[in-house]
């Protein structure tokens, strides 16, 4: 792997035959794709202005995209266009796109066993609490998932500023981890 410094150091391996300087593609995996991944979809592609590629799947598929991570999505002035709950062995199958990343962005997802990714993409665990098992008003329902999406983009805030190319893969994969410990609540979220 070319290191920074090296002569063609913004062209950085991460994937056999994969540079840098082409976009990276991101899976962010929940149990039922349906609320956090979906949303996190859809903040990567934002923030990564065309250089990162989001793609969202679960374990169990719920089968539909929950109305309120829809509703957040269009309140952000987001895309919600072609969204949809899907299974993960989509993205293990012949043929699905190289990954770069795999996120997991809940505890239950992460603990499952997975299947073996193509390329064998860094992964890293970025623990939100699930907004659509959250009770209460449809007020404080909403809130939830505000607070899911703004705690999801600051951690896809971070992630997208990442000097991809100028880390060698052991200090990328030790940044992306890190992200994933950040406070599990959101900035100016009620603890």
């Amino acid at each position: 792997m070319l290191r920074a410094g090296d002569p063609g150091a913004g062209e950085t391996l991460l994937q056999p035959g994969r540079r840098v300087s082409e976009h990276l593609n991101i899976l962010f995996l929940c149990t039922g794709n349906s609320a956090r991944s979906i949303m996190a979809e859809r903040l990567v592609e934002h923030w990564g202005q065309g250089r990162l590629h989001g793609f969202s799947a679960g374990s169990h598929p719920k089968g539909a995209v929950h109305p309120l991570a829809l509703a957040v999505l269009a309140q952000a002035g987001l895309p919600t266009e072609g969204l949809r709950s899907k299974g993960w062995e989509e993205f293990a199958a012949p043929g699905a796109p190289a990954m770069d990343f795999i996120v997991t962005v809940c505890d239950d997802a992460a603990g499952e066993v997975c299947p073996v990714w193509p390329g064998h993409p860094m992964t890293a665990h970025w623990g939100v609490p699930d907004p659509a098992a959250h009770e209460g008003s449809e007020a404080e329902r909403m809130q939830a998932f505000r607070d899911a999406f703004m705690m999801l983009e600051s951690r896809i805030k971070l992630f997208a500023a990442l000097p991809f190319a100028a880390l060698d893969r052991m200090a990328l994969h030790r940044h992306v981890a890190d992200i994933g410990r950040l406070p599990r609540t959101a900035p100016g979220a009620a603890a």
